[in-house]
């Protein structure tokens, strides 16, 4: 696992991209915040940061609330220079992502319909196959235009 003190870096090759190793619970979503700020910094795409940062913390609630795992992957990137991409990656691809509809009264159960409200789009992409065991893990993400 990733040191929370390791700073984040810009992938050197490929799509940019940052990615690290956090721990499956809510207080992460500081870190993830903190990545965000660092990516969107670099790419010169500061006016993106308050929708990307409330999107990571949402995805970060979800994977703390609902996967028993132990871990989480944090991830920025930019798949083309009109987008940029906010994911985590977890280890329970059989615990999908459904956007519901909360109650007035409910504490909870709004994060995805926020996530929809601010991205572009979202949803998630199962990871790995094996004949018999099937997907090892998922990626929840989201999308924002980079540009106009």
């Amino acid at each position: 696992m990733t040191s929370l003190r390791t700073p984040a870096e810009a992938a050197p090759t490929g799509h940019p991209a940052y990615s690290q190793t956090f721990p499956c619970e809510p207080e992460t979503a500081e870190h993830g915040r903190r990545i965000v700020r660092i990516a969107l910094g670099a790419w010169h795409l500061d006016g993106l940061t308050d929708p990307a940062e409330l999107i990571i913390s949402e995805l970060i609630a979800n994977a703390a609330r609902h996967t028993p795992c132990r871990s989480i992957r944090l991830l920025v990137e930019r798949p083309n220079p009109m987008r940029v991409g906010i994911g985590v990656v977890d280890k329970a691809p059989s615990l999908l992502p459904v956007l519901g509809r909360a109650g007035a009264d409910a504490e909870s159960g709004r994060g995805l319909v926020l996530i929809d409200a601010l991205a572009d789009r979202w949803g998630y992409t199962l990871l790995g196959s094996h004949r018999a065991r099937g997907p090892w893990g998922k990626k929840t993400w989201a999308e924002l235009k980079a540009a106009p």
